[in-house]
């Protein structure tokens, strides 16, 4: 049996007024996912155990089959497995966001979602400056970037970028042993982005300049177990992120890079599900994740977050499914979400969120059926690390 797991990351939401009580699940056209959810089983996953934050580190950890709380490091290892960074004994990676702050405000996570050549001609004068003496800052897609510190802290306290939006970020800047450094290297960036040429670029065209850097999500080198050890089988990821491009990495996954994917809206859809479909002719399993449903929730924009769903609806799950409709091979097809990022919020929520799995094929499916984040009562049912490894587990 193939089995492909689908991820909307952050679909999940509250109700909003301007969308008449509904979460954007609820609003959105989704007749791919309703159709799932009446031809198969519903589930209420809980994806993030109650010690750990609700990152898209945490959550896809779970959705891999992994339990977190056993295996979980930090967020910036895993982007440095995606990125192939290495990491030695003494080695800290850290998370190293492109930023804007204006007034000491957090008004941009991602610095108008900046482009990777801008990213990277900052990221290098950042490392010109400020490399050395055990710092290397390696660029890596738009906003997400990694440093790689020798013997770092790696117990201290940061908070995502993401997490704290509009707010005075003078209460959330690092804190604990290493803190000096660290707040140190984020307000010399300053200086080096100040009138930077891309910079001034970007304020001309009236894009949000990146500001300064941002450092979070440090953690020591991690090791998975693979997927040929655990399950005897082997697979792929398709993402635009070194977040899961790092955890197919570790967990022994081909992972593909497509071209045009960009991790928002704007995406190669149709080259996500060519590299999905391709990767289950010669494999028993893949991961196909879209961030831009998250990316919307995190701008609190509602009306780009239901277009983002629709269109992981539309251009993902559809296709995907059909082809493996047509293909007339025993297949498990689920489709969920790591966590939900509410507009109302701009941040993500631990909350449990719904999975749908089919097991294929099964023909003509017209019925729809509800598919959001009020299944079972909005109670969750089982961990997502605990059914995952039941579906690899009875693929047979």
């Amino acid at each position: 049996m193939k089995t492909a797991i689908l991820i909307g990351d952050g679909m999940g939401d509250y109700p909003e007024a301007a969308a008449g009580n509904r979460t954007p699940l609820q609003a959105a056209r989704i007749p791919n996912m309703r159709k799932l959810a009446a031809a198969g089983t519903l589930h209420m996953l809980k994806t993030v155990p109650d010690s750990l934050p609700p990152g898209s580190d945490v959550a896809n950890l779970g959705l891999l089959g992994y339990d977190a709380e056993d295996n979980y490091t930090g967020r910036a290892p895993i982007e440095a497995a995606g990125a192939h960074i290495p990491l030695a004994n003494n080695d800290i990676a850290v998370r190293c966001n492109l930023v804007t702050i204006n007034d000491e405000v957090m008004c941009d996570y991602s610095a108008g979602h900046i482009t990777t050549e801008e990213a990277r001609q900052l990221i290098e004068a950042v490392d010109q400056e400020l490399g050395g003496d055990g710092l290397k800052f390696h660029p890596g897609v738009s906003y997400r970037h990694i440093l790689v510190w020798k013997n770092g802290p790696a117990s201290l306290r940061t908070v995502p970028p993401h997490d704290i939006p509009d707010l005075n970020v003078a209460g959330h800047l690092p804190a604990g042993e290493g803190e000096e450094k660290m707040r140190e290297l984020m307000a010399a960036s300053r200086k080096i982005f100040e009138n930077h040429p891309v910079n001034l670029k970007r304020i001309a065209e009236g894009k949000n300049p990146a500001t300064q850097i941002w450092l979070w999500g440090q953690g020591e080198a991690l090791q998975l177990k693979k997927y040929q050890e655990l399950y005897g089988l082997t697979g792929g990821m398709i993402t635009a992120v070194d977040l899961l491009r790092g955890l197919g990495v570790l967990a022994g996954l081909e992972v593909v890079e497509v071209e045009g994917a960009t991790g928002f809206v704007d995406t190669n859809y149709q080259g996500k599900v060519e590299a999905a479909l391709d990767i289950l002719k010669n494999h028993d399993f893949v991961y196909v994740h879209v961030e831009a449903p998250d990316e919307c929730g995190h701008l609190g924009d509602l009306d780009l977050k239901i277009h983002a769903i629709e269109a992981f609806d539309e251009k993902v799950v559809g296709p995907v499914w059909q082809e493996l409709e047509a293909r007339g091979e025993p297949f498990r097809l689920a489709v969920t979400m790591d966590h939900r990022t509410p507009v109302s919020l701009k941040a993500h929520s631990r909350e449990p969120v719904p999975l749908s799995e089919v097991i294929g094929p099964v023909g003509e499916v017209v019925e729809e059926a509800a598919f959001d984040e009020f299944v079972n009562g909005g109670v969750a049912t089982v961990t997502s690390h605990e059914l995952i490894q039941r579906f690899l587990s009875e693929r047979a």
